[in-house]
């Protein structure tokens, strides 16, 4: 069901059809949240940076940034980003069947210490809103407080952007869904 609409160009207005434009050339095109975001050319904007930076320019390694983008798209079953990111996972090196357990809503068996340390700081802080002092310990020893930060705003920004998808019902690829 489309609650809204993706916009037709003709019925932007120039603000929308300058985010397009900024969005279409750093991402390569427009999927995702972004149509929907673009109703907003102003959190469009912000949105499009901050996810350009926790992707391509945050100094967190790729296989815990989107291990942490995996924990958030298993916790709000959001399909899209699942089914964007499981492969970025593995390609980034995270073991298939840890990705697999996660798709299944099960604790993986882990054989990555740093990524079991990133697992259990980012169930700890969606699930109880907040981690204890040895599972943040044991974070910040594993990245240091610069891209701590990051993966707090990995989960922040990914958790908007399933919320968005799943207000607007907005279609998922893919034949693996997540389970609600």
């Amino acid at each position: 069901m489309d609650r809204l609409p993706e916009l037709a160009a003709e019925d932007m207005n120039d603000a929308q059809r300058r985010i397009l434009a900024d969005i279409q050339s750093s991402r390569g095109g427009i999927r995702g949240p972004f149509p929907w975001l673009l109703r907003s050319p102003g959190l469009a904007n912000i949105a499009q940076q901050v996810g350009a930076y926790l992707r391509y320019d945050s100094p967190l390694p790729g296989n815990l940034r989107e291990l942490a983008i995996l924990v958030v798209a298993r916790f709000w079953a959001a399909q899209y980003e699942w089914h964007a990111h499981a492969p970025i996972a593995e390609r980034e090196g995270v073991d298939p069947a840890v990705v697999e357990a996660i798709r299944e809503n099960r604790r993986p068996d882990f054989t990555n210490s740093g990524e079991e340390i990133t697992y259990n700081f980012c169930v700890g802080t969606l699930e109880t809103h907040r981690v204890d002092d040895a599972t943040y310990g044991a974070m910040l020893d594993l990245v240091g407080d610069e891209q701590l930060l990051d993966v707090i705003g990995i989960l922040g920004y990914y958790s908007m952007l399933a919320i968005i998808m799943g207000t607007f019902d907005v279609p998922v690829p893919g034949d693996k869904p997540l389970s609600e």
